[in-house]
């Protein structure tokens, strides 16, 4: 991204950086993935940071089977009476959801130049790289490689 100002960068970017709201709730999260679902075939792209962009909206099948199971691993690993590892640009009209790994939070709140990267993006627009540095742990890219190798 370097210095270009935010007129410059590409819509993934402008809308990766722009306003969000924390799902903080586990039931408003059952909610956002309900909306999600019921909206499977509109062309999502997920991105698993550390992995290759997708180059390609994923299936309406491929959706609903990464949104069964990401649920899962944040309900698992993130055992919090709180969501609040999920953040979307629109409750209501979802286009953007950020979801970060609670193996690997660092600081997600606030504000920064330069925030932590979420480790999956779920988004109506086609991803581009946002750091070639970032490596998914063996863990996480064996869970990855679980849900869509098939």
């Amino acid at each position: 991204m370097g210095n270009q100002t935010n007129n410059q960068l590409s819509e993934f970017y402008n809308r990766f950086r722009g306003a969000f709201t924390g799902i903080l709730r586990w039931e408003q999260l059952d909610a956002l993935w309900k909306t999600v679902q019921s909206h499977a075939d509109v062309g999502w792209y997920i991105y698993a940071i550390g992995e290759e962009v997708p180059q390609e909206p994923a299936s309406p099948d491929q959706v609903k089977i990464f949104i069964d199971e990401i649920d899962s691993l944040l309900r698992k690993e993130h055992q919090e009476d709180y969501c609040g590892v999920v953040y979307v640009d629109n409750k209501a009209e979802p286009g953007f959801i950020k979801i970060y790994d609670p193996n690997n939070l660092g600081v997600v709140c606030g504000f920064s130049d330069n925030p932590p990267l979420p480790g999956w993006i779920l988004c109506l627009v086609k991803p581009e790289l946002l750091d070639k540095n970032t490596f998914a742990s063996q863990s996480r890219r064996r869970w990855w490689e679980r849900i869509f190798s098939g």
